[in-house]
């Protein structure tokens, strides 16, 4: 296909090869794959959020017959494996927070298997290797470890506190990212000089991708050769052959990484898991193919889940409502790995939205805490921010009396503007905003919508349609709470929450510090 005929194919619909195998049950997923002689992993997990690791005694679990073997981080040591060589970072055209070398940054050394403590529920401490699937259960319920719990963090706001537990030792804090980026003296001279400002906090809550085929991941080494081949989904196995191979600290060449089909991907398929690397040491270890396969439980514990970012920011305009500049803070909560800072640098990069804004001041901040590690998710960190902006615009909209259309309409970017350098210092280089803004409002009828709301919503409290999200959030005194504005209300500074459709929880006030500490 010549170029000229690509761009011509955009939009138009394209016959799909690859449904009469899907709908036929013929697609060959992670878990179809079986090899012979093949024996069958499963990992014990940590039961505690954080917790040192004093021993762990396998005399039991070797009883059982059909067990192979109990592996552990100490065994993955003497073996030689190393730490995941995670790519936190992105380079151009991604804007840098901080340093791009990552010299200023925090990054874990994230180990197949912990030796020294668990930092998470469900992180993996020990795996069994036995001759079949109920072996290897049975084995894995009589490994005894010794725990000591240890005090945990894993709300966003507190880990970054100076005195919340250290999820990391070595660490001096469990900040692992801080950055200030745009022009902080110019956004303050626009702050100044402003007639109008609206502050919101809000926390983007933490999701967990829940795909429709659970990770699974079959390992196969040839000695002769010194190969070894994984079999395992993801998004891309280029991605998985490089990790796998520092891992196993072989030359590339000495890996292949096979991807069949794939039931639900990005977010939790994205990045390298400890668990592809044991079964393919295990292998190595046994001689034998080794399988394992993720059950569901599994998976909402030690998947890589989304989101969890907390957000404080302030909307600066003129008597007239034009943006005059934003300020804000964002703190992503990378987990107990340091796996991606690829949220927090794309949700900062894109904070002003599709708005002129003249300047922008944004601390950017990734914390550690005790909970499954954060990984770029679908439009990663940029869903986050853009709700963010909106918000600002209807709270200014509803405070200040502008019409919420037309104080978009008056902000966005031009098409002859492009490109279009951001205050965050990032470049749009195409964009018809005001278009697509005319266009879904004629998509969503919205000239007769305020004649279609009340049927709605009537139709939904008498239960004859169930709503795409929570109805709008009341008080107790019967007022809509400032989180779902519709027309003018009196406000109060208390936080309040609504449920939004991927999991949000908003809390807004008209002044910052209510709901909230402020963290500035």
């Amino acid at each position: 296909m010549t170029k000229r005929a690509a761009v011509a194919a955009i939009g138009e619909p394209i016959v799909r090869k690859e449904d009469a195998e899907l709908l036929t049950g013929q697609g060959r997923f992670s878990d179809d794959v079986n090899l012979p002689g093949q024996a069958y992993a499963v990992m014990v997990r940590s039961p505690h959020a954080h917790a040192r690791i004093r021993g762990i005694d396998m005399a039991a679990a070797m009883a059982v017959p059909g067990a192979i073997a109990v592996l552990t981080g100490a065994d993955a040591i003497k073996d030689g494996l190393k730490p995941i060589p995670h790519r936190p970072i992105l380079g151009p055209p991604d804007i840098a927070l901080g340093k791009r070398d990552a010299s200023d940054k925090f990054l874990s050394s994230h180990r197949v298997l912990p030796t020294d403590k668990a930092r998470f529920a469900g992180e993996a401490v020990a795996m069994v290797v036995a001759d079949s699937l109920g072996a290897a259960k049975d084995a894995a319920e009589r490994v005894t470890v010794d725990f000591e719990p240890r005090p945990a963090v894993t709300e966003t706001i507190k880990a970054i506190s100076p005195d919340a537990p250290l999820v990391w030792d070595e660490a001096r804090s469990n900040v692992c990212v801080d950055a200030e980026v745009g022009d902080a003296a110019a956004t303050a001279r626009a702050f100044e000089r402003a007639t109008h400002i609206v502050k919101l906090q809000t926390w983007v809550q933490r999701v967990t991708g829940v795909p429709l085929e659970p990770r699974a991941a079959v390992a196969s080494h040839d000695r002769a050769s010194g190969r070894t081949t994984l079999y395992a989904g993801s998004g891309g196995v280029v991605r998985q052959k490089h990790e796998l191979a520092g891992v196993l600290d072989v030359p590339v060449d000495r890996i292949r990484v096979v991807s069949g089909d794939v039931g639900g991907n990005f977010g939790t398929r994205n990045a390298f898991y400890p668990e592809f690397a044991l079964v393919a040491w295990a292998s190595r270890r046994i001689g034998r193919p080794v399988k394992w396969t993720c059950e569901r439980h599994e998976a909402f514990l030690s998947d890589y889940q989304g989101r969890d970012l907390f957000v404080e920011a302030e909307l600066a305009l003129d008597a007239d409502g034009r943006f005059l500049a934003l300020h804000g803070s964002n703190i992503s909560n990378v987990g107990a790995h340091t796996v991606s800072f690829v949220p927090l640098t794309k949700g900062v990069s894109v904070m002003s939205s599709v708005y002129r804004i003249p300047a922008a001041s944004v601390r950017a901040r990734a914390v550690m805490s005790n909970t499954p590690p954060t990984n770029p998710y679908r439009s990663a960190g940029r869903a986050e921010v853009m709700f963010v902006m909106e918000r600002l615009i209807d709270l200014a909209a509803l405070t200040h009396g502008f019409d919420r259309l037309e104080l978009r309409r008056r902000n966005l970017i031009g098409a002859d503007e492009m490109p279009y350098v951001n205050p965050l210092g990032l470049t749009y280089d195409s964009g018809e905003y005001a278009r697509a803004m005319a266009s879904a409002l004629a998509l969503g009828r919205w000239d007769d919508f305020a004649q279609r709301r009340p049927a709605a919503e009537h139709a939904a409290a008498s239960g004859l349609l169930i709503p795409s999200s929570s109805p709008p959030a009341r008080r107790g005194n019967g007022r809509r709470s400032p989180c779902c504005p519709r027309a003018a209300s009196t406000w109060r500074s208390e936080p309040c929450r609504a449920d939004k459709g991927i999991g949000r929880a908003s809390h807004s006030s008209s002044r910052i510090g209510s709901g909230f500490p402020s963290t500035a």
